[in-house]
């Protein structure tokens, strides 16, 4: 390629940053749709007549100033281009050190929320396009104010907001649809950016290894030397500090746990023990309970662990082994260095027990087990006599006793613990250079070994060899031993990759792929049908519209425009034709004083009449049924016809008209969980025999929100006990709908259950859908070596 010049390549780093802000700045209408879609909904609202004139004054705050909010949030997003490409490199903070106003704080925090979720979502990509952008300019680092950082849009909208004069606290009840309809166009944005620099040719591959920094021999960790957004591992990873379960993770049944259970060893404990009462269950769901007492386990082994080498090793270290906090000399292979020797012993025994771990031969994995946690247990007292420090040593031993756990799974099939065997010296490293490991639930190389635990654990061992879910896990181990010195980076994009693959995994087979397709349309006709009725009763709202008129469009039309719009499409001449019923139908029902519009109604009444019939008979409403509404429908337009009705303004129905032509512009998928859901409507609906699926609808029982939200938050892969019917089967989540109303579980033998999400948070509160695992693998594996340690405290320095 032929060497780029300095001015080429700064034209090509201002070409990005305008693409970048020509894909986002469109973003900002639709938001202000959002907003005002949201704030009509709030102001219709019923309740606290405070809290009713707030949401109103919002609404027609909004209303005044919504439109300028917009045209100005355009002007200043390509102003900011304009300030982005002018700017030099990021300045030193302490150079302009100036006094901040509560004003200026209080917006910054309006906008961080943004900022972050952006940051979350497109870590990754935004991370590459830095670099490349860094490439192009020689630069350390993106200006301050560069509009590549996702701070600078979201500072834009917040403060263009309180320029027009809108409030910050309306600000807050919006912003969630500012996120909603923002992070993922944005995300895509970047992956864009970096396709049109790939497409020049800069930096079309990233490797990993190459910026790993080597200062003196000595090896940076993976996430201080990928530099920027990474700084500190868990800023870009979403690490809140709070009890979380990792993704993928399970939960516990109902019933709670006795504040016993979350210690470990002796109940009475001194401050170095591992029994203590680190963290004591005060009541809540059984997910909240479930993580408190995961963590609790982290934090029992943080006191046990500090208590003996007189530092907290779940902290970064800086250079030259000292804690960052200020504590004592524990360090290892930190944020800032590492001792060069050890890692290099530690990349010496990886290296070799790669080499004996290939040697096993298919068919002996039993032996291949043994051998291994034999071969891996001598390396971890080699490398205990190796390691500069005492956190180094505890981290050893640690790591170890858990791969120990691990190995000795009887429920993991023996071809995959063949292949979490070869993860101890990887995690090893990661643990060694971001003791954060230890400190959170959420790190990526456990999320990863809990999500594939989590699936492997409920099949047999002829079920998995050979099978693809074993090919995926092997290619996760081996891509991980390819990238040795990138930290948790490597991890998480296995972690992304494996989820992905069981998306596909356990949704291949014929039946599944037939089942989510009912049941993904099933879920959309039902939602449409819904909005469809929220938006005929808005039109209808302040029409003199008769009660008979009004039911038949409630609860039989939105049905026949939802299952027409699915059908043949929001748009289709069919659908536009049963739309524009709708209107008719209203106008033919009111009054008709005058000769001209009687005689009109007389022309139009077969067409209008044919067409309800064939509306009903698309929904399945024939016979009988049918011949009772177009009776009560012929008998209300007898009375329009004689102006026993009320008359509608002709300028109304014309308005009902056009937006019902676009229905679709104004629904939204927000408080739809009411869907009506049971066989005999899969049937109706595509024609589909229901008998191998085991629909189990809502019952309209009231739930807590803490159970809908751990329904919302099982990870697919996981398996469960499921007691329906008085039968108790073990079954697997395998799908989840887009709207997330309906979920898939599939058991071993081959029967299917198809649960609404009320039902489904119903049965995690009852005990009838439990766990088959109560922790997580690396939880469980963590307890079991703390509970060695506990009986065996010489052993952690030994």
């Amino acid at each position: 390629m032929t060497p780029r010049s300095h001015a080429a390549s700064l034209q090509l780093s201002r070409e990005t940053r305008e693409r970048f802000v020509a894909a986002t700045e469109p973003l900002i209408a639709p938001v202000g749709h959002a907003i005002r879609e949201r704030l009509t909904a709030l102001a219709s609202q019923t309740g606290n007549a405070r809290e009713m004139q707030e949401n109103r004054d919002g609404f027609l705050a909004f209303q005044a100033q919504g439109a300028n909010w917009v045209a100005l949030s355009q002007e200043a997003w390509r102003k900011a281009l304009a300030a982005s490409t002018a700017e030099g490199p990021a300045s030193n903070s302490l150079s302009r050190l100036e006094l901040i106003g509560d004003e200026v704080v209080e917006t910054s925090i309006l906008s961080s929320r943004l900022a972050q979720a952006i940051q979350d979502k497109a870590s990754f990509e935004l991370n590459d396009l830095r670099l490349r952008i860094q490439h192009l300019e020689g630069t350390q680092e993106l200006g301050a104010k560069d509009i590549l950082k996702p701070e600078a849009l979201a500072k834009v909208l917040v403060d263009q907001w309180l320029a027009t004069g809108l409030s910050r606290s309306l600000w807050t009840k919006v912003q969630d649809q500012v996120q909603h309809h923002m992070v993922e166009p944005v995300a895509k944005a970047y992956k864009d950016a970096n396709a049109f620099l790939v497409g020049k040719e800069v930096m079309p591959e990233i490797d990993l290894k190459s910026f790993v920094r080597r200062t003196g021999g000595a090896v940076a960790s993976g996430s201080a030397a990928l530099g920027g957004s990474f700084a500190g591992g868990s800023a870009s990873m979403g690490f809140s500090g709070q009890p979380q379960m990792a993704p993928g993770g399970y939960g516990a049944p109902a019933g709670g746990f006795a504040p016993a259970a979350i210690g470990v060893g002796r109940g009475t404990a001194g401050p170095g023990q591992a029994g203590g009462d680190t963290m004591v269950a005060t009541g809540g769901s059984p997910l909240l309970l479930a993580r408190q007492r995961a963590q609790g386990v982290l934090l029992n082994l943080k006191r046990f662990v500090t208590a003996r080498i007189g530092g907290d090793f779940t902290q970064p270290r800086a250079p030259g082994g000292s804690q960052m906090a200020g504590g004592v000399g524990v360090g290892a292979m930190g944020a800032g260095g590492a001792s060069p020797a050890f890692v290099a012993a530690i990349a010496d025994a990886e290296a070799a027990y790669q080499v004996a771990a290939s040697q096993y031969v298919v068919g002996e994995e039993a032996t291949a087990i043994h051998q291994a946690s034999a071969e891996l247990r001598r390396r971890t007292s080699e490398l205990k006599k190796k390691a500069p420090t005492t956190a180094d040593k505890a981290t050893v031993e640690i790591v170890a006793l858990m791969f120990q756990a691990i190995l000795a799974e009887e429920r993991i099939p023996f071809s995959a613990r063949v292949w979490f065997a070869r993860l101890q010296m990887p995690v090893l490293r990661v643990a060694i250079a971001e003791p954060e490991f230890f400190g959170t639930l959420q790190h990526p190389a456990r999320m990863l070994i809990d999500r594939m635990g989590s699936c492997v654990m409920g099949f047999d061992a002829a079920a998995i060899s050979g099978s693809a879910l074993e090919g995926e896990i092997r290619r996760v181990v081996q891509v991980i031993e390819q990238y040795p010195e990138t930290g948790q980076r490597v991890f998480k994009l296995v972690f992304d990759e494996f989820v992905a693959f069981l998306n596909k995994y356990l949704t291949q087979s014929d039946t599944t792929q037939r089942v989510m397709s009912v049941a993904q349309q099933v879920e959309q006709k039902e939602t449409m049908a819904i909005q469809y009725t929220i938006e005929l009763r808005k039109m209808l709202n302040d029409m003199p519209v008769r009660e008979e008129i009004r039911e038949f469009l409630f609860k039989v039309w939105a049905e026949v425009l939802a299952i027409a719009a699915l059908r043949y499409g929001a748009q289709d001449e069919q659908t536009v034709t049963l739309k524009r019923v709708a209107s008719d139908l209203v106008w033919a029902a009111s009054a008709k004083p005058n000769r001209n519009d009687r005689t009109r109604v007389i022309q139009d009444l077969p067409k209008l009449l044919q067409r309800l019939r064939q509306g009903m008979t698309l929904l399945g409403i024939v016979g009988e049924p049918q011949e009772a509404h177009i009776k009560t429908i012929g008998a209300t337009l007898s009375d329009a016809f004689l102006s026993k009705t009320e008359a509608i303004p002709p300028a109304k129905i014309e308005a009902m008209a056009k937006r019902l032509a676009n229905l679709e512009d104004f629904v939204s998928d927000e408080g739809t969980t009411d869907l009506p859901l049971d066989a005999a409507s899969i049937e109706l609906l595509l024609g589909v025999d229901a008998a191998s699926i085991e629909v189990v609808p809502d019952t309209g029982t009231k739930v807590s929100e803490d159970m809908l939200a751990w329904a919302h938050e099982l990870q697919v892969g996981t398996w469960f006990m499921l007691d329906h019917n008085d039968r108790v089967s073990q079954v697997q989540f395998v799908w989840r709908s887009d709207r997330k109303q309906l979920h898939l579980f599939a058991s071993s033998d081959g029967r299917s259950f198809l649960i609404q999400v009320g039902r489904l948070a119903s049965y995690l509160q009852a005990g009838l859908l439990v766990p088959a695992e109560e922790e997580t693998l690396t939880v469980r594996a963590t307890r079991e070596a703390l509970a060695k340690l506990d009986a065996n405290p010489e052993r952690l320095l030994n």
